[in-house]
């Protein structure tokens, strides 16, 4: 039979809410015990088992319950219902700051945190050397942590809740905070607590790092475990439902508008999805506006978030005109998570001839095959021009109109992130 190290059993977490505060003082004293709150239930029914020495990865959007259950599994919050037990000893990395006080030096806090932990004080000495080589901190440790940034902060936390040894280390979202350098050597140390057998709860946005490093993933959404299973499926499905049926996701290129794009190759094409762009950061004439755009896999339509490289794809961009325009232009380029542009085509350099006039729509598409990037994060910047490559007068340019993850097993077997001119194609149709 499988050791198991985290067990829980239809658990649940519920709130009183009130519309008024005085509301809870009147039903508190209410002769015939009047409800003046109605409940609001963040978490109901999970179940689930995580066998020690594995790392399970945990999605889902903001208020889905995540943080909820990680502080029931470290012992911060008492469940409403149901049962959980963890075994051996547990380090926790959850809301920036957690456990610190902000008036003692970061060294003070790395005693004071660590006995919240449950750790002696000839425990932290053993490790406070490992602990602030690993913050990296400099003098800052001899100094209050209400001048830290929250860079520094999670520097110091993630240093004490890794370096004490634990059996289960929990982690809500916390390296998201730090630098690329500082990430990486995080990643590199968890790679080593999972060979050294360690149980791993990762709470995070980055579906990247899931697929990479967790044996199995959960998916949390209101409340309820929607589905757990092997991270890329899991990942992927989420991805594909924050595209198409998340809700009130606003700021940055989100709100999302189907539109018929017509015949492409063979078949019709369904509905795709594209994605509105009236509030990415653009500049340009405005002889043309590009409307929407989507990047979608050419078989099923679909549109695409989360790829390994190699994939068939499709980048589509939706262009209204608001002038003639004789030598028209269409582009876009691949950029990593630091801005280089890695890749891109457009249509002057294939020897497009294309003109549009005044109030015409099209949907312009480039066909490819996608270049193995490394894991990672990147967008696409687009672009409708008028002249020619080294000539011309923008219209309408738009920084990051896409963005997408790279998350592969597979390592980088040559450099090739350039597209190969023969197997990109070009196609546009009238709306």
């Amino acid at each position: 039979m499988s050791d198991f190290a985290i067990k829980v059993n239809n658990l649940s977490k519920s709130y009183k809410l009130y519309d008024d505060p005085i509301d809870r003082l009147k039903e508190s004293f209410h002769p015939f015990r009047k409800k003046y709150h109605h409940n609001f239930h963040a978490l109901r029914g999970i179940d689930f088992e995580v066998e020690k020495g594995k790392t399970i990865g945990i999605i889902g959007a903001n208020g889905a319950g995540k943080s909820t259950l990680l502080k029931i599994l470290t012992g911060v919050l008492t469940p409403s219902g149901g049962t959980y037990s963890v075994k051996g000893r547990i380090s926790s990395l959850l809301e920036l700051g957690s456990g610190f006080n902000p008036e003692l030096t970061g060294l003070e806090n790395v005693y004071f945190n660590g006995t919240i932990l449950g750790y002696s004080k000839n425990e932290i000495d053993a490790k406070i050397d490992d602990i602030i080589a690993f913050a990296d901190i400099g003098e800052f440790i001899h100094q209050s942590v209400k001048t830290y940034s929250s860079g520094m902060q999670v520097r110091l936390a993630f240093a004490v809740a890794i370096n004490t040894n634990p059996d289960v280390l929990i982690i809500d979202e916390a390296l998201s905070v730090g630098d690329i350098k500082f990430q990486l050597k995080c990643f590199r140390r968890l790679q080593e607590f999972q060979d050294a057998g360690k149980t791993i709860v990762l709470v995070t946005h980055d579906t990247g790092a899931i697929i990479n490093y967790c044996s199995k993933a959960i998916w949390l959404h209101n409340g309820k475990m929607k589905e757990i299973g092997n991270p890329e499926e899991i990942c992927k499905k989420y991805a594909a439902f924050m595209i198409y049926d998340a809700k009130g996701m606003d700021g940055g290129c989100s709100k999302k508008l189907k539109n018929k794009v017509g015949n492409h190759g063979n078949g019709t094409l369904e509905d795709v999805l594209f994605e509105d762009v009236s509030k990415c950061p653009s500049f340009g004439e405005g002889g043309a506006v590009i409307t929407g755009v989507a990047l979608y896999d050419p078989k099923t339509f679909e549109p695409l978030k989360i790829l390994t490289g190699g994939e068939n794809l499709v980048f589509a961009a939706r262009v209204k005109a608001l002038a003639d325009i004789s030598e028209f232009i269409f582009g876009f380029m691949i950029n990593d998570s630091y801005g280089n542009h890695l890749t891109g085509m457009n249509t002057h350099l294939m020897k497009e001839k294309i003109k549009m006039h005044n109030g015409e729509e099209t949907i312009y598409r480039f066909s490819f095959t996608l270049p193995k990037f490394k894991n990672g994060r990147y967008t696409v910047t687009t672009s409708v021009a008028e002249g020619s490559q080294l000539n011309h007068l923008q219209h309408h340019w738009i920084h990051d109109a896409y963005d997408f993850q790279i998350a592969s097993n597979e390592g980088i077997s040559k450099l090739d992130i350039l597209l190969n001119l023969e197997d990109i194609k070009f196609s546009k149709n009238d709306k």
